[in-house]
């Protein structure tokens, strides 16, 4: 049960088991840490931001979150250049016009109370899971790749689940969504965003975790032939590459040596590593050291 007296905020787990077993149940193997930010973001009603390198399965979390609670997913893909039109609203400028032209007899004061009205907002994904009263989970993800003009956007949002449009007034949430933030970590994110967020930093999974996730995610491959990859792996993720593989590639990786009929083999050999490094490692430079340091 939750601690606040904020009616907004309905968990959608019990404790921290609830997370990791419903979780599972979607196909996401969360470790313990992983489970109780999930808990304790979800219990304050406050949003959570998890940084790790790509792959590593932070947007997959969001997702899985959304598939366990049974809540609506609303995405919000940041890049460079998105701006309030794109994060919380707009008006339909066409439509607008076209009411205006309609009624050019009527005063300028009854037509812009007539054409700033709900009938031509276009909502956008902050806005949309503000205004949902059922479960919604908000992804904000890789909000490190926006402009730091963004992040103040996202403060009012963030710090009361409301925000506020000067034609129609203050909108708030009646049930907080779940949100979660990504980052890959490639510029320091302000203060006073972190502030209201809770951290959750995820790196690449451990060998036990990561087998699991490939006995999960791709059963099909033998054991045997798993260990061994998750050894190689393990190897190029202590060398200089420019990117390291995740637990993304081991999938595809794994996947890619059932569709060339490895799977179930005794052994990974290198001339099987040598023809599907491709599925790993997606640099050149990467290419050739990983090459020399496997003796390929």
């Amino acid at each position: 049960m939750t601690t606040s007296t904020d009616q907004k905020i309905q968990p959608f787990f019990a404790d921290v088991a609830d997370v990791r077993e419903r979780l599972k149940q979607t196909g996401y193997l969360a470790s313990e840490a992983v489970a109780t930010a999930v808990f304790l973001a979800d219990q304050l009603g406050k949003p959570l931001l998890v940084e790790g390198p790509a792959g590593v399965g932070k947007t997959e979390l969001a997702k899985a979150v959304a598939q366990a609670a049974g809540a609506r997913f609303v995405r919000l893909q940041c890049y460079e250049g998105v701006d309030e039109s794109r994060v919380l609203y707009e008006w339909n400028y066409a439509m607008q016009i076209l009411r205006v032209q309609t009624g050019k007899d009527v005063g300028w004061e009854d037509t812009k109370s007539d054409i700033f009205t709900e009938e031509f907002l276009l909502e956008r994904p902050l806005l949309t899971a503000i205004r949902q009263t059922g479960p919604t989970t908000l992804l904000i993800d890789e909000i490190d790749k926006a402009d730091v003009e963004v992040e103040g956007l996202l403060l009012e949002v963030l710090s009361d689940f409301a925000i506020t449009i000067p034609e129609l007034g203050p909108i708030e949430s009646i049930r907080r969504p779940f949100t979660l933030l990504t980052s890959n970590a490639s510029r320091e994110l302000s203060e006073a965003l972190k502030r209201r967020c809770l951290f959750l930093h995820i790196d690449f999974p451990d060998p036990h975790l990561e087998r699991e996730i490939l006995a999960e995610r791709v059963p099909q491959l033998r054991p045997a032939m798993a260990e061994q990859l998750i050894r190689v792996v393990g190897v190029l993720r202590g060398l200089s590459l420019k990117k390291p593989p995740s637990v993304a590639e081991s999938i595809d990786w794994a996947r890619t040596l059932i569709a060339l009929g490895q799977g179930d083999a005794s052994k990974l050999s290198d001339k099987t590593i040598a023809a599907s490094l491709g599925a790993v490692l997606k640099h050149r430079g990467d290419h050739d050291l990983a090459r020399q340091e496997l003796k390929l």
